[in-house]
C-alpha cells in the first residue's frame, strides 16, 4: 500500500523559510518520480514542483521557480521542498504526489 506522509509546515512570516518531508512507503521509492502540489483555501489543486527518479531533473511552477527547491533522498525514501522568500500566496495545504496517490498534507500559512 502506498503511503506518503508530509511534515514540516507551519506558521511563517513573509520573506521567511520552511522545509518540507515526505515520507514515503509501499513502493520502490529510487524508481519513480515525484511531485508537490498544493491547495490554497477555496481554490483547486496547484502543481508545484517535479523531480525524476535520480534527481537529476526537476521542474519548477513559475510563481515557485527561483524560490523553493525540490529535492530527494532515495536511501531515505524522502522528497523534500525547501520554501525560500515565502509570500501569503504560498498559503496552502502541500501534499507530495505520487501516481494518483498523496498524503494528508501539511499546512503552510504566510502571515504577519
Amino acid at each position: 500500500e502506498v503511503r506518503l506522509v508530509e511534515s514540516g509546515g507551519g506558521l511563517v512570516q513573509p520573506g521567511g523559510s520552511l522545509r518540507l518531508s515526505c515520507a514515503a512507503s509501499g513502493f520502490t521509492f529510487s524508481l519513480y518520480s515525484m511531485s508537490w502540489v498544493r491547495q490554497a483555501p477555496g481554490k483547486g489543486l496547484e502543481w508545484v514542483s517535479f523531480i525524476n527518479s535520480g534527481g537529476g531533473t526537476t521542474s519548477y511552477a513559475d510563481s515557485v521557480k527561483g524560490r523553493f527547491t525540490i529535492s530527494r533522498d532515495n536511501a531515505k525514501n524522502t522528497l523534500y521542498l525547501q520554501m525560500n522568500g515565502l509570500k501569503p500566496e504560498d498559503t496552502a495545504v502541500y501534499y507530495c504526489r505520487f501516481a494518483n496517490s498523496r498524503g494528508q498534507g501539511t499546512q503552510v500559512t504566510v502571515s504577519s
